[in-house]
């Protein structure tokens, strides 16, 4: 593996003082695309998720490996004097500082907006905190599980008469991770017009409430409260699970001239002339009648009898798969969804892909996640550090 010099991102260097995944996830995605990934983190530990397992590969925690490739790792103690002079030298030859840090900690650092105009006009500040810096609850640090809560997203999620229930991922810190790759982006482009960083907020608050998306505006539009339909869909009818003889399988029927074509193929021609089913809105308001009449068919064959029939038709439908399954599939393999990179601990790495294309500037994996403090001695040479200085400053503890 070597460097990604013709990624859309290549030439931008970022500042990485993040941790956990919000702030991992966003840069590894800027790594993805080119752009020179300096993961700083605390010297003799490192980021708490590369203890965060079994799983292990080698010493390494798979939740670790799957968040950091594409950067390199510098230990640095911001609780020393030399150790804040350093991140400051690191600050003026970077283009993008990210940080996930509670409010005040890079003021108390005297790394404050003043300083960032003065002294490193280039860069884009990227601060991803829990609740931003306004409201009640402005300046509390959060937690996707808590705000999978609080932002109603739990209420939305899971069985209609069962309890609320969060994703099995942590898709608000995922989602907060995209957030602030788009905003960096945006401030980068910015720069160029204006010459000028700046800096860019996101929080996992704002995050969640803008995941309620459709469901927000059902509210807002309507005044009716949110709830939970399982699988089913809030405004569109069918468009959920159904348990066929063998399995689950997944049916989108998106308009009523594909609800037509869905009814002849399940051999109920009658349903598309019924004044109950006939019209979207009318298969919303007959729901459970019509859902039911649907699970008495569709538990008669099995899930790949099922899949052929509806497909050959044109009907979107698919298995429930296990991620075992999903992760074996061909138009996984197919689109390299699954890789494998060459680690110094962990031998022989699986992980997963590069989920988007650019077909002049490609992003590629070019470098597999860092053992802690990996890249002190390239790093603190590009800004003027001699072998001497080097290791005086690791005997020192600074890094």
């Amino acid at each position: 593996m070597s460097e990604n010099k013709n990624g859309p991102l290549s030439g931008i260097r970022v500042l990485d003082l993040s941790r956990i995944l919000a702030g991992p996830f966003c840069t590894m995605n800027l790594g993805d695309m080119g752009a020179e990934i300096i993961k700083i983190e605390q010297p003799g530990k490192g980021d708490d998720t590369r203890s965060w397992g079994p799983p292990f590969a080698g010493s390494e925690a798979a939740y670790f490996l799957g968040i950091n490739r594409n950067k390199k790792s510098v230990t640095l103690n911001l609780k020393s004097e030399e150790g804040i002079k350093i991140l400051k030298k690191l600050l003026k030859n970077s283009d993008v500082l990210i940080e996930n840090f509670k409010f005040g900690t890079m003021d108390n650092y005297g790394i404050t907006d003043e300083w960032r105009k003065k002294e490193a006009p280039q860069l884009v500040h990227c601060q991803i905190t829990g609740y931003g810096g306004r409201g009640p609850r402005g300046k509390r640090p959060g937690y996707d599980f808590l705000l999978q809560a609080e932002s109603g997203l739990m209420s939305i999620t899971g069985e209609e008469n069962g309890d609320p229930m969060k994703v099995g991922v942590a898709l608000v810190d995922v989602c907060t991770g995209m957030n602030a790759t788009i905003a960096i982006l945006g401030a980068l482009n910015s720069r160029n017009i204006s010459g000028k960083g700046q800096k860019v907020e996101t929080s996992l608050y704002t995050t969640s409430i803008s995941m309620l998306v459709n469901v927000a505006a059902n509210h807002l539009v309507s005044g009716n409260p949110a709830r939970r339909f399982g699988n089913g869909h809030p405004n569109i009818v069918p468009y959920r699970t159904f348990d066929a003889i063998d399995g689950s399988i997944a049916i989108a029927v998106g308009n009523d001239i594909q609800f037509a074509k869905f009814a002849s193929c399940l051999g109920r021609d009658d349903w598309a002339k019924d004044k109950r089913f006939i019209k979207n809105a009318d298969r919303v308001i007959n729901r459970s009648i019509i859902d039911k009449e649907i699970q008495d068919v569709i538990s008669t064959k099995k899930v790949d009898e099922w899949l052929e029939k509806l497909l050959s038709s044109n009907i979107p439908a698919s298995a429930v798969n296990s991620v075992e399954n999903a992760l074996s599939d061909e138009q996984t393999i197919s689109n390299d969804m699954v890789v494998s990179v060459n680690h110094s601990e962990a031998g022989v790495l699986k992980m997963l892909g590069v989920p988007y294309r650019f077909s002049d500037t490609p992003a590629t994996i070019n470098k597999a996640p860092p053992l802690l403090g990996e890249d002190n001695k390239e790093i603190l040479q590009s800004i003027g550090y001699d072998n001497d200085q080097i290791e005086a400053l690791a005997k020192a503890q600074v890094i």
